[in-house]
């Protein structure tokens, strides 16, 4: 087959209301079904006209704050409804939301805020104490609460138009320092008419797991509002499990990482909940045929493989997976979409070979925030569509005989960690600012249970004592977590190659490295300690785990903490809520905290059994 056959298969042109803004999508949705209910979060709920409401008078409010068109405005606000009331408001008031984890270390938030020099940051009192002090003017949600609610809730006028930004999300950037994306609201709105043909018109309710700071959210949170669905946010610190809330909500579409379906897949009583899943979107990492094969032993519902880079929108191809294949595509371009296979003289290779994935169209960004130089490297002009612009995506691809794309792999040093882009370097970079550090390489390395996990190979300056716990401290107070590596090696030297580059293939494996906290015989005490060491040992792979060690200095992260999470949760019966897991990561603490729940229960129990026998006492 010849490179025209892959021009065939790009041919998607659909119309779609390429003048309107997301405000404005909103707005005719809340016309159309005003007492639906639109969102619910930690059991508050808000009908489409409430929240019509409440971001109408937050709009106003910084409309006078002197939000407007092509103006960012930070959002620090936890996963929960007035993180979305936010975002919308600065959408309503004609401004782009930059999303700010608040669980982020405070330095990650202060080097965001100091490239983008946002002027407005919209947060809770609760948060406001974990942001760095910076020119933006502050506005609590809960602190302003009076002179927000005294604003009018009429509709808001904004001169915003659908050239402008919608958003801008920082990415992982290979110097040592993230990378702003500038999303526009036309790019958003061809996004919507493409998820319009993949997953279809029908509403229902779509339970929201992912950081608004992941782009694939922007599907969670706002294509489902500009279309009817009821959105149940889960908040970061729920006593409830995911598969609880789908059970409780009777969650039709569900969108997940790889990573996270691995979770319901390993656990007959978590993947029985999936039952009222109509979609399951999987994206943002690999997805292996295994997996798939798993989730059918009890799934029905229709699912999709997703792919596609911030710098294009969300996604940007897509494939419902309808029979049970050796690999998974990534499948065929969405709506007004298109995606070439180059070699490196930028021609298009013959069908079945391997090639640079590049992707066109109209979910194509503007480029990098204050990044002129990375933009115009990043995204060239299009040599096939007049004024149109290509994005390099790194990423290696090959297109099968069925119009179908394959993903092979990067051509680079960025890694996806549970669904996160990663770029090794910036990882690096923090390293070796670290005192002490001569030479820094990470590497991602693939677990027996397909997640993937993150080592730092460190030499050292000489005459430098270093730690892996202190190492790991350096990086948790200025990176994320999922970008603190699992794993800390030092070594005399990095291996190299004839040419004097470093080596990454010969680099040592990696292994779960106890951390000697105590003596070195510290053997868990006690049934419920021996219970949570033992499932530790299963998640990390440990041959053995002591009394107080320390979950994440063993290699866990965010993920295994979950897992850990739903298993204590379903060998004792109790709530265990992972921001709980987070806060008492050693094994002695966590049996200890188990076992006042545990006592806790028993006392409840004990006295609706006492009042129980009162009451057949009274009616004798």
């Amino acid at each position: 087959m010849s490179p025209s056959d892959s021009f065939e298969w790009n041919h998607t042109e659909v119309e779609y209301p390429r003048e309107k803004t997301i405000a404005r999508l909103f707005a005719e949705q809340v016309a159309r079904t005003p007492d639906a209910i639109a969102i619910e979060s930690a059991g508050q709920r808000l009908t489409y006209r409430q929240l019509d409401v409440r971001t109408n008078q937050l709009a106003h409010y910084l409309q006078s704050a002197g939000v407007g068109p092509d103006t960012l405005a930070g959002v620090a606000i936890e996963r929960s409804n007035d993180m979305l009331i936010a975002m919308l408001a600065i959408l309503k008031a004609g401004g782009a939301y930059l999303p700010l984890d608040p669980h982020y270390p405070s330095a990650r938030i202060g080097m965001v805020v100091e490239d983008s020099r946002i002027p407005v940051l919209l947060t809770t009192d609760r948060n406001r104490g974990n942001l760095p002090a910076s020119g933006a003017r502050i506005i609590s949600l809960d602190g302003e609460s009076k002179a927000i609610a005294s604003q009018s809730t009429s509709p808001v006028t904004s001169s915003a138009t659908a050239g402008d930004l919608a958003y801008v999300i920082y990415t992982s950037g290979s110097t040592g320092k993230p990378k702003g994306v500038m999303i526009e609201h036309r790019n958003v709105v061809n996004f919507f008419a493409g998820m319009d043909r993949v997953i279809g018109p029908e509403p229902g309710i779509w339970l929201a797991l992912t950081s608004f700071s992941f782009d694939i959210s922007v599907l969670e949170l706002l294509w489902t509002l500009t279309r009817g669905f009821q959105v149940v946010i889960h908040p970061d610190d729920s006593t409830d499990t995911i598969p609880g809330e789908i059970l409780r909500h009777g969650v039709t579409h569900l969108q997940s990482t790889p990573s996270l379906a691995r979770l319901f897949a390993s656990d007959e009583q978590s993947l029985a909940s999936l039952g009222s899943l109509k979609k399951l979107l999987l994206g943002g990492e690999a997805l292996p045929a295994s997996l798939v094969q798993s989730l059918r032993k009890s799934f029905t519902g229709e699912i999709f493989n997703m792919y596609g880079p911030t710098e294009t929108t969300v996604w940007s191809t897509t494939y419902r997976i309808k029979e049970q294949r050796a690999s998974i595509p990534i499948g065929k371009p969405i709506a007004n979409t298109q995606a070439y296979v180059f070699d490196s003289q930028l021609r298009p290779v013959a069908v079945g070979e391997a090639g640079d994935l590049y992707i066109g169209g109209d979910g194509v960004v503007r480029g990098y925030w204050n990044r002129p130089e990375l933009t115009a490297e990043r995204f060239i002009p299009d040599p096939f569509r007049k004024g149109g612009r290509l994005y390099r995506t790194g990423d290696i691809a090959r297109f099968l005989p069925d119009g179908n794309l394959e993903f092979l792999g990067r051509s680079d040093f960025q890694v996806k960690i549970r669904g996160f882009r990663i770029e090794l370097g910036e990882i690096e970079a923090a390293l070796e600012q670290q005192p002490g550090v001569r030479q820094a390489v990470v590497v991602a390395s693939e677990e027996k249970s397909g997640d993937k996990r993150l080592a730092a190979y460190i030499v050292a300056k000489a005459g430098e004592s270093l730690t892996a716990n202190s190492l790991r401290a350096a990086l948790e107070s200025n990176l994320p977590d999922y970008m603190v590596p699992s794993h800390f090696v030092l070594l005399e030297s990095l291996p190299l190659t004839a040419n004097g580059k470093i080596d990454r293939k010969s680099l040592p494996a990696v292994s779960v490295q106890t951390a000697h906290t105590e003596s070195a015989d510290d053997p868990p005490q006690g049934e419920i300690e021996q219970m949570i060491a033992q499932a530790w040992a299963e998640v990390l792979g440990a041959a053995r785990i002591r009394r107080h060690d320390n979950f994440f200095d063993l290699g866990g992260h965010s993920l295994s903490a979950l897992q850990i999470a739903f298993k204590l949760r379903q060998m004792f019966n109790v709530d265990f809520p992972l921001q709980t897991f987070m806060e008492t990561p050693v094994l002695s603490a966590q049996a200890k905290h188990l076992e006042e729940k545990l006592l806790e229960q028993a006392d409840a129990g004990l006295v609706d059994e006492l009042i129980g026998e009162m009451e057949q006492e009274r009616n004798r």
